[in-house]
């Protein structure tokens, strides 16, 4: 069976092909450039770029896995979340295309993408998952493929969305996520007393996450004169300390020992470390399926595809918001 995925949620477009669910061809049109001078992602100006992408990407891809439209069997894009601008424009696209294909289209849910993309055959549910990027930290129980139960999430900024201010702050550009990494594991090499960050959420009962107060204390250090590597070692530190701390707090709570990672800040190296070492069984996407892309969405559709999910309506619509424990086993459009 060949999938076709699409996904256009935030400012990457990303089209991938899996085969009987191998991934065969990912290919992610970046728009870093285009958003660099503006700190951030401008919502108008990723529409228009994905406008220009999409169609010449499609086309692509499908040359280099050496096959025509006719021969894709599923057409899937993402639904939601993410910004509506920019979700319709992939997922419209897709709906043509099967249109004027007559095959079948499936509306994936984003996190959920994320979630299959570290989500190989082996583990058996029920485990844990914690999608963490720019746009989202949240702590998922998976009862099976569907069926999710909410531990926590963030109560401000995302994991990678604090990742990109702070490497803002310190002048590193944008995305900083990796950068700050890059620095922070510089510092570490080179022996730099990490500057004091108090981990968040000490004391709560709960299992949510805040990264907010992390940022603001790295305009204060950096008011007082402490280094860029200080300061991205030491939020590097606490940022994963608040990750690990939670996510040891809801292995004990549900005695869950197996734990997938997904989105982009799975691809820090700080965070794998510490979570092997934390004696849980981890899973994480493999390399070129953290950021968002076509091919986790084409993953997802093929297993809900094998799950007996035939096809979605074409009148379905896009969604900005829309709850991961809202997807249900085997429709997923509500």
């Amino acid at each position: 069976m060949w999938v076709l995925g699409i996904d256009t949620s935030c400012d990457d477009t990303g089209v991938g092909l899996v085969k009987d669910g191998r991934v065969v061809v990912n290919l992610i049109r970046s728009q870093v450039d285009l958003h660099q001078a503006y700190g951030g992602v401008v919502p108008e100006l990723a529409s228009r770029e994905h406008l220009k992408a999409i169609r010449p990407l499609t086309e692509r891809a499908l040359a280099e896995a050496g096959i025509s439209p006719r021969a894709l069997d599923l057409i899937a894009a993402t639904r939601g979340p993410g910004l509506i601008g920019a979700l319709l424009v992939g997922f419209t696209f897709a709906k043509g295309l099967a249109f004027g294909l007559d095959r079948p289209f499936l509306g994936v849910h984003h996190l959920e993408a994320h979630i299959v993309a570290a989500w190989p055959e082996g583990p058996s549910p029920p485990f844990l998952a914690l999608v963490a990027s720019g746009g989202h930290t949240h702590l998922y129980e998976v009862l099976d493929l569907g069926r999710y139960r909410l531990l926590g999430a963030t109560l401000d900024d995302a994991a990678g969305e604090a990742f990109d201010k702070v490497a803002r702050l310190l002048g590193l550009g944008f995305p900083g996520g990796p950068e700050l990494e890059r620095l922070a594991e510089e510092a570490a090499q080179e022996g730099v007393e990490e500057a004091p960050f108090a981990v968040p959420l000490k004391e709560q009962k709960g299992l949510d996450f805040s990264f907010s107060g992390l940022k603001t204390r790295a305009v204060q250090l950096l008011e007082k004169g402490y280094s860029r590597q200080a300061i991205a070692l030491g939020f590097q530190r606490a940022a994963v300390g608040h990750l690990l701390e939670v996510l040891l707090k809801a292995k004990e709570r549900t005695g869950h020992t197996t734990l997938l990672v997904a989105g982009g800040v799975a691809a820090n190296k700080t965070l794998q470390a510490e979570l092997k070492r934390a004696g849980l069984s981890v899973f994480f996407p493999p390399k070129g399926l953290s950021q968002d892309n076509g091919a986790m969405v084409a993953l997802a559709a093929h297993r809900r595809a094998l799950k007996g999910e035939a096809s979605h309506p074409l009148s379905l619509d896009a969604r900005a918001y829309w709850p991961l424990e809202e997807v249900s086993h085997l429709t997923g459009v509500e």
